[in-house]
């Protein structure tokens, strides 16, 4: 097990323990101070729990989502790193950080490597500020679900610069999705701290535990809503999106910091 492994769970088994109410408002009022939160979408920070409670935190106001249905939202909170054309089958982490999907997403998606060269790409980075609740883009089909265990880097902007290959070096989930008979996958990225991914629709899936092995789930009919709710990371991390050639255009969105629930692309058929 890597040593990033190792520190996250440490570190998680302080974030989840729920210590005296006094103390843990101290905690919480702390993390929220230092990562400057904006809680007004949310419970007060004194009626968290845990720092997991706090971090996994659920909306408490409803959010407005884009409803055009040729519209693809952001499935989170989050700033846009990097997004784009791939060349081929490369993408960038960040400017001049390349990297090849097919080794972000192994083997296990070979079938399509070719439906998805020269297609789109997007990076979400979510900061310990952001809500880290994740979902659904668009009405979807999960046809497979892969747990590929790793090791758990930081993925902030400092890290992207100097760890090459990253993602394709740390624990991840992928969900490879149909729209309308079109494919495009959903890459869910784990990172220091924690770096445990819960999925709600496959309650199976344990990150960054023992298990070693690559965890692959079928599929058969399992039907997701634009605006579902996915899942959760328990600490800040990283969603990469792809997107067949040919499906969608995406939004100028580079740089800048978006919310779940706007607009990110719209498709092209």
């Amino acid at each position: 097990m890597h040593i990033t492994n190792i520190i996250s769970q440490y570190f998680g088994k302080f974030a989840k323990t729920e210590f005296p109410s006094f103390f843990q408002k101290i905690i919480n009022g702390v993390y929220a101070k230092i990562f400057k939160l904006d809680l007004s979408e949310f419970r007060g920070a004194k009626y968290y729990k845990s720092l997991t409670d706090l971090f996994t935190r659920e909306l408490a106001i409803a959010r407005e989502i884009d409803e055009d249905k040729e519209v693809f939202i952001s499935p989170t909170d989050s700033l846009i790193t990097q997004c784009g054309n791939l060349d081929e089958d490369l993408a960038l982490q960040i400017k001049g950080m390349e990297y090849s999907f097919e080794e972000l997403l192994t083997y296990n998606c070979a079938n399509n490597f070719d439906k998805l060269k020269n297609g789109t790409y997007m990076n979400f980075y979510l900061s310990p500020r952001d809500y880290h609740r994740y979902h659904a883009p668009c009405d979807f089909e999960v046809k497979k679900l892969i747990h590929i265990p790793g090791k758990l880097y930081p993925v902030n902007l400092k890290y992207l610069n100097k760890q090459i290959d990253l993602f394709a070096e740390n624990e991840r989930v992928i969900l490879e999705c149909i729209h309308e008979e079109k494919l495009f996958y959903m890459v869910f990225v784990g990172a220091l701290n924690v770096g445990q991914m819960v999925f709600e629709f496959e309650p199976k899936v344990e990150t960054n535990t023992k298990i070693r092995d690559i965890q692959i789930y079928d599929y058969e009919e399992k039907f997701l809503k634009k605006g579902d709710c996915l899942g959760y990371f328990k600490m800040g991390s990283t969603v990469v999106m792809f997107w067949e050639k040919g499906f969608v255009e995406l939004e100028n969105l580079l740089g800048q910091s978006i919310k779940y629930g706007q607009g990110i692309c719209k498709k092209l058929v």
